[in-house]
């Protein structure tokens, strides 16, 4: 009975985790790590052990990175001052603590008060905040994309041991 509420608790992680990689609220990532650590855990990691384990931490690790520095990258890619990178960076921060609408407008934002205060030229800034946008959606994907790459190698592990 145990054991099936472990993989009930596993399975439940690992797909809130995949809906946290699309709605910003939840931590999705670190979920999906969570219940295939779980999953790992139910047969003393025999299935699943520390190489694998280690490899799906350093994926995660990836994923998170990616998505919190890619709306700062996307600005860059438009010739984005130094300061719309800090203010798309600082308005993914802030934006957090305000939910959905905060995840989404709080980079660009940041990222066209940055641009704006730098050079004073509206249209740069408009151009900047959607760069910023854009990477952020860019972002998602490939942390969905990470998500399920993780998803396989839990899966091909289980399989082959």
């Amino acid at each position: 009975m145990e054991q099936t509420l472990l993989w009930l608790l596993a399975i439940a992680l690992i797909f809130l985790g995949l809906a946290g990689t699309i709605v910003p609220v939840l931590p999705g990532v670190p979920l999906v790590f969570g219940g295939m650590f779980v999953a790992a855990w139910i047969d003393n990691f025999q299935r699943v052990g520390w190489i694998t384990l280690t490899l799906l931490g350093l994926l995660a690790a990836a994923a998170m990175l990616v998505d919190f520095l890619a709306g700062a990258f996307g600005a860059k890619r438009v010739g984005a001052s130094p300061r719309a990178i800090l203010g798309a960076t600082l308005g993914a921060v802030i934006g957090i603590f305000f939910g959905l609408p905060g995840i989404i407008v709080g980079p660009f934002a940041g990222a066209f008060i940055g641009e704006w205060s730098a050079r004073g030229k509206l249209g740069a800034a408009g151009k900047v905040g959607i760069a910023t946008w854009l990477g952020l959606v860019f972002g998602a994907l490939a942390k969905i994309a990470v998500a399920f790459v993780m998803l396989g190698v839990l899966v091909v592990s289980y399989l082959l041991n």
